[in-house]
C-alpha cells in the first residue's frame, strides 16, 4: 500500500525538500502542502491523507489548531498526525498530543529517521522520540495543571489492559511489552486496542495522555544531588 501524505509547511524550500526526499520511496506518495493550518485543514478534508507531516508554528491558523480540528472530524479518522517542528516545548508537545496527535518530531531529524516516522505513524504506532522529547511529554503531563482529574477514567478495563497500557505509557514498544509480558506482539497489540476503545482514544499518544491523567503513571521526581 502506498502511504498517503499532506505536508503542511509555510517554508516552501523546506517543503519542497521533504517532498522530494516521501516521493523519492516506492512506498509514499504527497497528495497536496498546505502553507498554513487553516489550508492543512481544507486539503485534509479533500485528499483523505494517511499522514499529516504537521508544522506548528504557520500563519493564520496554526498547525495545533489544525492538528485538533482534524483529529475531531469523523471523517477524517484514519487520519495520523506527525508534529514535525522546531519548537520543542513542553506546552506544545502536551497540546498536541491530547489533540490526538501520533508524533512529535523536532526539524533537526535526519532523512531516513523522516521516513521512518511517517511509516511508523501511518502504521498506527504512536512516536515519540527523541527521548528528549517524551521527557517533555511526561514532565508536563504529571504536573498538576497539565494532569486533569479523571476519577474512575480506566475502570472500563481489565487489570491486564492497564498493565499494558502502563507499560504503552513508559514509551515501549509492542515487542519489548511482549517479551517484558511473555506474550505475542498480537496479544498487546489486542490488549491496546480494546484499551483505546474503552476509552475512546482515537490514537495510541492518547492512550499515552490517559495513562498520566488518569495517575496510572507517573514521573517520579527528580533526586537531589550532593
Amino acid at each position: 500500500m502506498t502511504i498517503r501524505v499532506l505536508l503542511a509547511d509555510d517554508q516552501a524550500l523546506l517543503a519542497g525538500t521533504f517532498r522530494l526526499l516521501i516521493e523519492s520511496n516506492d512506498d509514499m506518495e504527497v497528495v497536496g502542502v498546505a502553507a498554513d493550518g487553516r489550508q492543512a485543514v481544507e486539503l485534509a478534508r479533500d485528499t483523505v491523507p494517511d499522514v499529516v507531516v504537521m508544522d506548528i508554528r504557520m500563519p493564520g491558523t496554526d498547525g495545533l489548531t489544525a492538528t485538533e480540528e482534524i483529529c475531531r472530524d469523523d471523517a477524517l479518522r484514519t487520519t495520523r498526525i506527525l508534529i514535525l517542528t522546531t519548537f520543542e516545548i513542553d506546552e506544545y508537545v502536551a497540546r498536541a498530543l491530547r489533540a490526538g496527535a501520533s508524533g512529535f518530531l523536532g526539524k533537526d531529524v535526519g532523512p531516513q529517521e523522516l521516513l521512518d516516522a511517517i511509516r511508523a505513524v501511518a502504521a498506527g504506532d504512536m512516536l515519540l522520540s527523541p527521548t528528549a522529547t517524551r521527557s517533555l511529554i511526561t514532565r508536563y503531563l504529571a504536573r498538576p495543571e497539565g494532569r486533569a482529574a479523571a476519577p474512575g477514567l480506566l475502570d472500563a478495563l481489565t487489570a491486564r489492559e492497564r498493565e499494558v497500557m502502563a507499560q504503552a505509557a513508559e514509551g515501549l514498544s509492542n515487542d519489548e511489552i511482549a517479551a517484558l509480558m511473555h506474550v505475542s506482539p498480537l496479544t498487546v497489540r489486542t490488549h491496546i486496542g480494546r484499551a483505546m476503545t474503552k476509552l475512546g482514544a482515537r490514537h495510541r499518544a492518547q492512550l499515552v495522555a490517559m495513562a498520566y491523567q488518569s495517575g496510572l503513571v507517573r514521573v517520579d521526581p527528580p533526586r537531589s544531588r550532593g
